[in-house]
């Protein structure tokens, strides 16, 4: 049997921080919270995620997000969660978490491509000169984040929004409009795979009653 790999042994790991944390006990729709993360970490992987973003998938209610306010962990502990699943994969998620959403979501994707990204963005120039203005809500500090920062947050974004779509009908009658306009604003942060999976789960939310 081969050994496991760097991300597998960080995933086990942050699996049993989260168990260890009540993650498997904190009621969450479609079951518990571990479950949840457990479910938008596979869907990350089925649109291609790198190992980093998965992980940050797994873990990223720990500091609690502006629409999920408990946490597992003070922000004042980024260290222990980074100790566990690497710099990178933390970064993601404190970013994630830390989003102010009212905030920073009308200008998040306001220099990238509209419907284009990864490769095919670096050929598509009809871009807005507005910078974006992302704001901490922790700190209250306001910059602009770079490029792959917002595709992370929108991908991590569209995973965690989806899965609460999937399994919550009364959810998805209530924000699946909205979440769908979000998600076509955001479209040029998104991968293809996401935004094929914004269109079946949220699509027909559109013209529901």
């Amino acid at each position: 049997m081969p050994a496991p790999t760097r991300a597998e042994h960080q995933e086990a790991r942050a699996l049993a921080l989260l168990r260890e944390l009540g993650a498997g006990h904190m009621d969450h729709p479609g079951g518990t919270l571990l479950a949840h993360l457990e479910r938008v970490h596979a869907r990350l992987g089925e649109w291609g995620a790198r190992p980093a973003l998965r992980l940050a998938g797994l873990c990223h209610a720990f500091y609690g997000t502006d629409g999920f306010a408990t946490a597992l962990l003070p922000v004042g502990r980024r260290a222990e969660l980074a100790a566990v699943i690497g710099a990178e994969a933390e970064e993601i998620v404190y970013f994630y978490a830390c989003c102010d959403r009212a905030a920073s979501y009308p200008t998040l994707a306001a220099d990238a491509p509209a419907g284009a990204s990864g490769a095919d963005a670096a050929d598509n120039e009809a871009v807005s000169s507005v910078a974006p203005a992302f704001r901490d809500r922790f700190t209250g500090h306001v910059h602009s984040p770079d490029l792959q920062s917002r595709r992370d947050f929108a991908e991590l974004s569209a995973a965690n929004e989806l899965d609460l779509a999937r399994i919550d009908p009364a959810f998805r009658a209530a924000h699946g409009p909205g979440l769908l306009a979000l998600f076509t604003r955001l479209r040029g942060l998104l991968t293809e795979p996401a935004w094929r999976d914004c269109q079946a789960v949220l699509g027909d939310s559109a013209s529901a009653p």
